[in-house]
């Protein structure tokens, strides 16, 4: 492909040309390739040449030489350099060495961990025993594979909920243990991975309690703090490889910001169309192409519309959707297509974002900016290896944050990838993790301290008053009524969780936490889940089950709610101009009271209803800021405009609060209101969506200056008169976004900033 030329081609109508924003040209990189250690297993070099791998980069030489010296390490390197050769290598010359020496792979999904073991077995070396132990591992292969492997490959999930629960079964296999894998760890970030830290340090408690002592290698995207998030994560000291001397041809990347179809709500062309037709144009050019999207719907129809853009009838053939709800033959058999060259475009979710083999594409089309630079460049990444020049562009959706970026593109190119936060010192993570340490294996208080934290004494006694825990003998005993294993979704923030359940069947979907159940599984919402829709007939409030049945309307529900919200504890506070900016714990109380129904071709209301749930609270953390009066006169700002106005900065803080804190606008929430019972000030809240907090508003509170002056920039800089979805107009709103008042928002945040 040249992507130059097809960019000229693209643009050669003015009107296209407007859209480019912007190219960055990123050069080829050309490594110089290092020699295999000379004690490695001749064995295994001669394996890994006849897969054409001679040698290693710097890179994968200095974290292969921190393992084999006995130093954990974490390699924060770009897609397809290579940093599973590393572990890969470790684990095969472990097994080759000490014959009776085990590895264990941690990976987030179930397909990277098939990937990873066909990339194991195309060694072909009879002393590695590979096999896959997850959900889908039939229940007759699981004690042959307790016995035999010795190399499993797994997920947090089934590590918490069977490998560490049953522990004494794989005794032998944690005392042999050389090796321990953690892949993809950028993934491990806000409350999932705050779980994933209490797992694994359950996990080092249980590998010390059986006489192990392996190395711990961590694998993860380009982040800005790899060191810091492999130590929350692992509780270890942890050496960092952030090198990327990984070879690649030249890559084009471009901003393509969609044209505004009417001037006077500054409304754009949609996203997922403007994506299409680059992708359409893409294919049609010979170009074998990738598209993203951020859901599983919008996957199906980018694929649906770049089929009928295509002229080639045998092109059209030979493009498909690639998401999360398909079966597994499915999904691996796309993946093949994709590695062999059969398939001329896939549009995808992010579950082809991480490291699966699909080989060499040309280019790769991202709708909407996935929500982190990690992401962006895993994305982009897709497309081009080697010395193969390719193509990245990014469409941008009609939201603050994407808007911002196609004016801001240094910080997209310029600036280090965000910081992964997690905080595993969470009480609503951490107390349950304890009852399931206990119940493994009695817990003292020096391992408590040790694995879990300083602190942790009251929530044993808080556990101990509760009937949960009981000490005997100096060590702390669970003695609740059932195993606490089960009630720990990893996946879910805490509290109760309500279990979505197919009527007809009884067949469990899956898991909420309560503070999203409300919202998300009240009687009559559209839940969506695995790319199927289906209709929420009740929602049981005392068995904590919600009942759904499969559905396919062609509208979607949003929920209507009432949100108040109490300081329970100032942690720190400084000035912000004349603003006081605060962060801390809050006690959030937010009641559904309704819902509307909207077409999903229009957003539309095509109905509304009102729903009886209770209220419910949620404890966690929140960043906030105080106006005082004299701050609200310098802004010009009237007694009538200030609700609407501190509304509208309030929804585009929140939309460019990702710009400083790895989130979604979906993990975090707000509040503004003119006169605050605890200030006794106009205040603006920003809230952690989580019990106990995330850690994403106070990396908010830490950036404030530059996530706020961002926010301005962009109230400023949007070309529409009253409020678009662009700036102050917010998808998530349970007000239905009233009131807004622009210009209000961007006169007060000016006199902050």
């Amino acid at each position: 492909m040249q992507p130059q030329a097809f960019l000229d081609r693209l643009t050669a109508d003015p009107a296209a040309a407007d859209c480019l924003v912007h190219v960055r040209d990123l050069p080829a990189n050309t490594p110089a390739v290092l020699p295999f250690p000379e004690d490695l297993p001749e064995l295994l070099v001669s394996r890994l040449g006849l897969l054409g791998i001679t040698g290693l980069y710097p890179h994968q030489a200095a974290g292969l030489e921190a393992v084999r010296a006995g130093r954990d390490v974490v390699l924060a390197t770009g897609t397809a350099s290579g940093k599973s050769l590393v572990y890969q290598v470790a684990a095969a010359e472990a097994a080759l060495t000490t014959p009776k020496a085990t590895a264990l792979f941690l990976f987030p999904t179930k397909a990277l961990a098939r990937d990873q073991l066909r990339a194991m077995r195309a060694l072909k070396l009879p002393q590695v025993r590979a096999a896959v132990y997850d959900g889908d591992t039939p229940q007759g292969e699981r004690p042959l594979i307790r016995k035999n492997a010795n190399l499993v490959l797994t997920n947090p999930d089934m590590l918490h909920l069977s490998l560490l629960a049953d522990h004494a079964r794989w005794a032998d296999f944690l005392f042999r243990l050389s090796v321990v894998v953690i892949d993809e760890a950028h993934v491990l970030r806000g409350v999932f991975g705050s779980q994933v830290a209490m797992v694994l340090r359950r996990l080092r408690r249980l590998i010390a309690l059986h006489g192990g002592d392996p190395r711990w290698c961590l694998a993860s995207a380009t982040i800005g703090n790899p060191g810091e998030l492999a130590t929350r994560l692992t509780g270890l000291d942890v050496e960092v490889i952030a090198s990327d001397d990984a070879p690649r041809g030249r890559k084009l990347f471009a901003l393509w910001n969609p044209p505004i179809i009417d001037d006077e709500t500054g409304a754009r062309r949609s996203a997922l169309t403007e994506a299409s037709m680059l992708m359409t144009q893409l294919v049609d050019d010979g170009a074998r192409t990738i598209g993203f999207t951020r859901s599983r719907r919008a996957a199906e129809l980018l694929a649906d519309f770049t089929r009928r853009g295509v002229h080639d009838a045998q092109a059209r053939a030979k493009i498909r959707t690639y998401r999360a709800g398909y079966l597994a033959e499915d999904r691996r058999a796309i993946e093949r297509q994709l590695a062999d060259g059969d398939l001329v475009a896939v549009a995808a979710t992010n579950a082809l974002e991480l490291g699966i083999d699909i080989g060499s594409l040309d280019a790769a089309v991202l709708t909407g900016y996935p929500g982190t630079r990690a992401s962006m460049w895993q994305q982009a990444g897709r497309a081009g290896r080697r010395a193969d020049e390719s193509l990245a562009m990014l469409v941008a959706q009609d939201d603050p944050l994407d808007q911002y970026l196609t004016q801001h593109p240094d910080e997209l190119f310029d600036l280090p990838a965000e910081a992964a936060v997690i905080d595993p010192t969470n009480p609503y993570v951490r107390d349950p993790h304890l009852r399931c340490a206990a119940r493994e294996h009695p817990l003292t208080d020096e391992e408590a301290e040790r694995f879990f934290g300083p602190d942790v004494e009251t929530a044993l006694v808080a556990g101990a008053e509760a009937g949960l825990l009981k000490r005997r003998a100096n060590r702390w005993h669970d003695v609740g009524p059932t195993p606490p294993h089960r009630d720990v979704d990893i996946r879910a923030g805490g509290g109760n969780v309500y279990r979505i359940v197919l009527a007809d069947t009884g067949e469990l979907l899956g898991t909420s936490d309560e503070h999203r159940a409300f919202a998300t599984l009240h009687p009559g919402a559209v839940y969506l889940h695995q790319g199927e829709q289906y209709l929420v007939q009740g929602l049981d409030l005392v068995a904590r089950v919600a009942l759904v049945e499969s559905a396919d309307p062609d509208f979607y529900t949003q929920a209507r709610d009432v949100t108040d919200i109490a300081i329970v504890n100032q942690i720190d506070h400084r000035s912000l101009g004349q603003a006081e900016l605060c962060f801390g714990d809050v006690e959030v109380t937010n009641q559904v009271v309704g819902f509307v129904r909207k077409l999903v071709s229009t957003n539309e209301i095509v109905g509304e209803q009102t729903v009886p749930l209770p209220p419910v609270t949620l404890r966690t953390r929140a960043v906030w800021w105080t106006l005082p009066g004299r701050l609200i006169d310098a802004a010009g700002v009237s007694t009538r405009e200030l609700a609407g106005g501190i509304h509208g900065a309030e929804h585009c803080a929140i939309g460019l609060l990702p710009l400083v804190a790895t989130c979604d606008r979906w993990d975090i929430g707000g509040v503004s209101t003119p006169l605050h019972t605890d200030t006794g000030l106009t205040t603006i809240f920003v809230y952690d969506g989580y019990p106990g907090g995330a850690g994403i508003t106070e990396r908010g509170y830490r950036a404030a200056e530059r996530w706020l002056r961002a926010t301005l920039e962009r109230l400023r800089d949007c070309p529409c008169r009253e409020g678009c979805p662009s700036c102050v107009v917010s998808p998530k709103c349970g007000n239905g976004n009233e009131p807004l008042d622009k210009a209000a928002a961007g006169a007060l945040l000016g006199q902050i900033v």
